[in-house]
């Protein structure tokens, strides 16, 4: 009989933005080119996913899509029907496909119970098979610690990493934030963390190549919203910024801008010269290698991609209804790694002053990730016994919409 090869779970609720897509491809990418060549698998809230490129050995499953609003209240994205019901779609089809697939490892993206709780039926599931090692994947920063730890208390989160996970990865640097004592996370939670560095983008081998800037390239200053959904407020008043001669503008909208909204950005810009508005760009590691400089928000993965590629960076980081990005860009900003404009000071003209003003020099740095530590990760991982008999605390939370 022919030995199975190694299989790879990666799950992301995808209900904002681009970043944890993003996130789980990179890692998708780099978990197949291991040692074990396995083949993974791709768990995915966002259609968008298809945008990018799917890495070799990988497939993605792509759920019915939800939506979180700016008051952090989920809804459908597409079909009409009521949250509960989306919810218990999305939970059966994942629990379907992970019993299918009988992975040996599966990874959470940031939430231990998913989106609503839709995690449960298959952690249980998986925990009692007992075949797969569960790990948790973190960001650097998930919110303000005490909000954190209220609502990870509410939610039960802690007692679902006790009971389900092996092992917790933290994408980040543990000199810019411990974690485990910030978050309050108990002992035996603190035993499975490790920190692999903040996510170098420049591993991914398809990032890199010929520039699709649609405008020349030095005299570029280039804006990025990520997916754009919560990006109005940047888009128009970089779109209104009087840059001077010879700096040109080019804007990113992202995929999930509303029409309404590009619409405003279209009003705002219109009869400019020397500024261009595009939704996508298939390769902003290039654009942002070869631009000026670059102003953009303040996501994880947004972060990685200015750590990794940009000469010069503003970020404009979101504050409500979480102040997780500015609280990244504040740390980021102390070590001399990136410069931080609070978006209430964001107008056209501060923009404008920042991009044509002289860099500031940088003066520290932060721990990235290697390729050799992730699948050194995986190894151990692969090495565990699935903690089939841990003993369960309950999870008696019921998530509100």
């Amino acid at each position: 009989m022919t030995e199975r090869n190694i299989r790879i779970a990666l799950y992301s609720h995808d209900t904002m933005g681009l970043g944890h897509m993003s996130r789980n491809l990179l890692l998708a990418e780099e978990l197949a080119a291991s040692r074990h060549r396995p083949s993974v698998l791709l768990i995915s809230g966002s259609r968008e996913i298809w945008r990018f490129g799917i890495p070799r050995g990988t497939d993605v499953l792509s759920l019915p899509a939800l939506y979180k609003d700016a008051s952090s209240t989920y809804h459908a994205r597409s079909l009409d029907v009521p949250l509960p019901e989306l919810v218990a779609l999305r939970s059966a089809t994942i629990l379907g496909a992970l019993d299918a697939f009988a992975p040996d490892v599966f990874i959470v993206d940031n939430v231990p119970r998913g989106a609503q709780g839709e995690l449960d039926a298959a952690l249980r599931h998986l925990r009692a098979i007992g075949r797969t090692r569960c790990v948790l994947g973190l960001r650097d920063i998930l919110d303000d610690a005490a909000h954190v730890r209220s609502e990870w208390a509410r939610a039960a989160n802690f007692s679902a990493v006790q009971r389900y996970f092996d092992a917790v990865w933290v994408y980040g640097d543990q000199d810019v934030t411990d974690v485990a004592t910030e978050y309050g996370f108990p002992e035996n939670v603190r035993r499975r963390i490790r920190y692999t560095g903040y996510l170098d983008q420049r591993v991914r081998r398809s990032d890199i190549g010929t520039s699709v800037f649609p405008v020349s390239r030095r005299d570029t200053v280039l804006c990025l919203l990520g997916g754009g959904q919560d990006g109005i407020c940047l888009a128009e008043s970089f779109a209104k910024a009087p840059l001077p001669e010879p700096l040109r503008g080019l804007l990113v909208t992202g995929p999930m801008m509303s029409q309404s909204d590009r619409r405003r950005v279209e009003f705002a810009s219109a009869g400019r010269e020397r500024f261009e508005t595009v939704e996508f760009l298939d390769k902003p590691a290039a654009a942002m290698c070869d631009a000026h400089a670059v102003i953009t928000m303040g996501g994880y993965n947004t972060v990685c991609d200015v750590l990794s590629y940009a000469p010069r960076a503003l970020l404009v980081p979101r504050v409500r209804p979480r102040s997780e990005q500015l609280i990244r860009a504040t740390r980021l900003a102390a070590r001399g790694l990136l410069e931080v404009l609070h978006p209430d000071a964001a107008t056209p003209e501060a923009l404008a002053a920042w991009a044509s003003s002289p860099a500031l020099p940088a003066t520290g740095g932060v721990r990235m990730h290697t390729t050799a530590g992730l699948h050194a990760l995986l190894d151990e991982v692969l090495a565990m016994s699935p903690a089939r008999q841990r003993p369960a605390p309950a999870l008696e939370v019921l998530y509100a919409s």
